[in-house]
């Protein structure tokens, strides 16, 4: 589960889509009825908008094991963020994945239902952008830029993290490397890593064989966790013999999956944490 989503997250393309406003709202005011039907959205809605105006975010929001906010999204009704469960909810404002479905699209442009879109950030640069972009249309801008400030001063911090020139490629379940445009890789070489993501094919994320990470020998992993149990074959392919050999827990640098699928609310403490992995392991 955590692949298809890292993978789905990495693969979109970055862009902001925004709905005309729905009949009766008076032009440039707040929305009052908003529904996430996206993870990241969902994260972004808690953040930045009312409690009161939030009236569902999607099912993924409550499961820990995706979300950082799974507790305080328990707190508000679940969708699986269907067209249809949107229209019945006669939201004024529907926050979506920037490649959800066409069908989805066109039945909220029927509907008359604003929506705006959001994708997976490449850049904290790009994320900032979309963080004012959304604290502008819930009406709170000062709510966008406060978080904006808190990213940058984070990775204002991570800076210089690393003892030593290393370097790295993130690797996730199957062997899913996000690749060079990631916030994660942002991170690590603000920190003064190199990604050897490029190198191999993978600037934009893909999938790499056991036989090209030894192969290319970077100096550390970026991986989900040090859990070095399989229970399935996804994770079997991350404590394969090779890898182990090469990468015990003293080269593999842990950014946890709640804190990195999505960045946003979450990502400066995701900052300070890889930081803090940073330097206690590149020596």
């Amino acid at each position: 589960m955590r692949a298809i989503v890292s993978f789905v997250l990495s693969a979109a393309a970055a862009g902001l889509l925004c709905g005309a406003a729905r009949a009766g709202e008076p032009d440039g005011a707040p929305p009052r009825r908003v529904v996430s039907a996206n993870l990241c959205a969902d994260q972004l809605l808690l953040a930045l908008g009312d409690p009161p105006s939030i009236l569902a975010l999607s099912s993924l929001a409550s499961d820990p094991t995706l979300s950082p906010v799974a507790e305080e999204a328990r707190r508000f009704p679940a969708i699986r963020g269907s067209g249809e469960e949107i229209v019945r909810l006669s939201a004024d404002l529907a926050l979506i994945g920037a490649h959800d479905t066409p069908f989805t699209r066109a039945l909220l442009a029927e509907k008359g239902v604003p929506t705006h879109a959001l994708a997976p950030w490449s850049s904290l640069k790009e994320g900032a952008a979309q963080i004012r972009a959304l604290a502008a249309r819930l009406g709170h801008a000062e709510r966008g830029e406060a978080l904006v400030a808190e990213i940058e001063a984070a990775a204002a911090r991570a800076k210089g993290a690393a003892g030593r020139p290393a370097t790295f490629l993130m690797l996730h379940r199957r062997g899913y490397a996000p690749g060079f445009h990631s916030v994660t890789s942002q991170i690590a070489r603000i920190a003064g890593m190199v990604d050897i993501a490029p190198a191999l094919g993978l600037e934009r994320g893909g999938f790499v064989s056991i036989e090209k990470v030894v192969a290319a020998r970077p100096d550390f992993l970026i991986v989900a966790d040090l859990d070095a149990r399989a229970p399935d074959q996804g994770k079997a392919l991350l404590t394969h013999p090779a890898l182990s050999t090469l990468y015990p827990p003293a080269r593999r640098l842990v950014a946890p999956d709640p804190a990195t699928l999505c960045a946003g609310p979450a990502t400066p403490a995701a900052i300070d944490a890889l930081a803090a992995e940073i330097r206690a392991k590149v020596r």
